[in-house]
């Protein structure tokens, strides 16, 4: 089975749910709804991805640190199948957000000019008469479009901290929503020229959404890769072929969860020679198994520098209810009740003790993994 994945770089879980062409799709698909990403920015997020571990044990965990993944320690979704006979081809944002190692071809296109549908249905035909030499293969896709908005109007025109920004939240929303229809439009457009070629019965279909984006919810935050807040943290991953159960997931999974799934679903054995990934195959809950994940994120809050630190500063742990959080640049913390505070406004942290106790104990656990 060859395989197509999607990135969807910024996509909200609320604006996903309730796009057209999203939808259509979903409706066809093993859907993850709550899948929370390792970092709120994409280099880090997507390393975690690839690797199905968090970036505390792979070295990618900030803006800074692509040159610092352990490559002959943990083994990449490319080196997976490029080490089963696929041709691995990668048309990405640039050259920093995915491991590189494994791609026969990993190009860069150009985020203000060129126009992805045409170019990446292209890729997708390529892909088709490569499939007809019985040649296996691999397309990684790289949406960049909302990303490429967000820094046009948002980061070079206002800092963290501009007023200006976070008390026009309706303009805000209005430039998202923009943003977000276009990349809709884009997913529906691929996924009809995708359905109706002629790989689409031997092809598994992966679209994620690396992160989400701020609109203006928490002053100090006007995009991403600042906090750990759920509207940053809320990914998402869908699975698509006609093997795979039709399911809509509410309960969360993480990011480093979608690897291990898609070894599974190709039937690739794990290589015993590199260290173990943390994340587990989705398998089963598409199976209908109920399980129980809890998340682990990181992020760099530039603070008022305006520059992102070199190791993580803020540290979240999440389960389905609660969410901990612990600002190590100011030895703060945070705990929320995501069931009756989804908005995370009222901080617990010194009212649910016991519960505080239990989540910083996990959060421990996680980094001492």
């Amino acid at each position: 089975m060859n395989l197509i994945f999607i990135t969807i770089d910024g996509a909200r879980v609320d604006r996903i749910v309730q796009g057209k062409n999203y939808c259509k799709l979903i409706e066809k698909s093993a859907f993850f709804q709550t899948t929370i990403t390792y970092a709120p920015f994409t280099i880090a997020a997507l390393h975690a991805v690839f690797s199905g571990t968090y970036g505390n044990h792979t070295g990618v965990n900030s803006y800074w640190s692509t040159p610092n993944f352990k490559k002959d320690k943990f083994k990449t979704l490319t080196n997976y199948l490029h080490d089963q006979d696929y041709f691995t081809y990668g048309d990405c944002i640039n050259k920093l957000v995915i491991p590189r190692i494994g791609f026969d071809k990993l190009v860069i296109h150009d985020e203000l000019h060129d126009d992805l549908i045409s170019r990446h249905i292209s890729l997708i035909d390529k892909m088709s008469e490569l499939n007809k030499q019985d040649k296996k293969f691999f397309l990684y896709l790289h949406y960049s479009n909302i990303h490429t908005g967000i820094m046009q109007e948002v980061l070079k025109k206002y800092d963290n901290f501009s007023d200006e920004y976070f008390k026009n939240k309706e303009k805000n929303e209005k430039l998202y929503d923009i943003l977000f229809n276009r990349a809709d439009d884009y997913l529906g457009k691929i996924f009809n020229h995708f359905e109706q070629s002629e790989i689409s019965n031997d092809t598994l279909l992966v679209v994620i959404s690396d992160h989400g984006i701020s609109i203006g919810e928490k002053f100090g935050e006007r995009a991403y890769g600042v906090f750990c807040y759920d509207y940053t943290l809320k990914s998402t991953a869908l699975f698509y072929h006609s093997s795979i159960p039709i399911i809509t997931v509410q309960n969360q999974i993480r990011s480093i969860d979608i690897l291990p799934t898609i070894l599974e679903i190709l039937s690739i054995p794990i290589d015993e020679n590199y260290e173990k990934f943390q994340g587990k195959s989705l398998l089963p809950i598409i199976k209908g198994n109920k399980e129980t994940r809890i998340a682990f994120s990181q992020s760099g809050n530039p603070l008022k520098t305006g520059k992102p630190p070199k190791e993580p500063n803020v540290n979240a742990i999440r389960t389905d209810d609660w969410k901990y959080i612990k600002n190590t640049h100011d030895d703060s913390e945070e705990l929320y009740n995501l069931k009756d505070d989804p908005n995370e406004e009222k901080n617990l942290i010194s009212i649910k003790k016991g519960k505080a106790d239990e989540m910083r104990s996990e959060m421990n656990r996680t980094l001492n993994w």
